[in-house]
């Protein structure tokens, strides 16, 4: 259920961003969704790809310091209030969201959102309890381009 993430430090200047994109794109990894947040010197672009071990190693040749951190994809209602409800769920349960963002695709009356949490077992298992489903590798990993 937990799924791989990448992230690295960029430094916020016009074209640093495209380095790491371009070195997916030659490599034929699908960049499935990203994510990048921003301080006034550096950003932080958090990447989950086709394939993220060779994306790693591939990133790491490039000079580039990779952390892979283990977020996941949870399907929220997609209508007024999903987001809301699927918080509410965690709202007790101790469990911390340090951060979120959309992914790239969605299913039906689904859309399906990246979530790094403090105890993502303790997450999982609270989420599936609740009828929410927690995507798998497979289905995050695998399918069509979005980048």
């Amino acid at each position: 259920m937990k799924i791989q993430q990448l992230s690295l430090f960029l430094e916020n200047k016009p074209g640093r961003l495209v380095e790491p994109c371009r070195l997916m794109s030659v490599a034929g990894i699908d960049i499935r969704t990203l994510s990048v947040a921003d301080t006034q010197q550096y950003g932080i672009l958090r990447m989950i790809v086709s394939d993220w071990k060779r994306a790693a190693a591939i990133l790491k040749d490039a000079g580039r310091v990779v952390n892979v951190a283990e977020v996941l994809a949870v399907e929220v209602p997609d209508r007024p209030g999903g987001l809301a409800f699927v918080l509410e769920i965690l709202d007790n349960s101790g469990i911390n969201i340090e951060y979120m963002y959309a992914f790239t695709f969605g299913r039906e009356d689904k859309a399906v959102l990246i979530f790094r949490f403090d105890k993502p077992d303790d997450a999982i298992t609270l989420l599936q309890r609740e009828g929410i489903n927690v995507v798998g590798s497979v289905e995050v990993y695998g399918g069509g381009s979005a980048a």
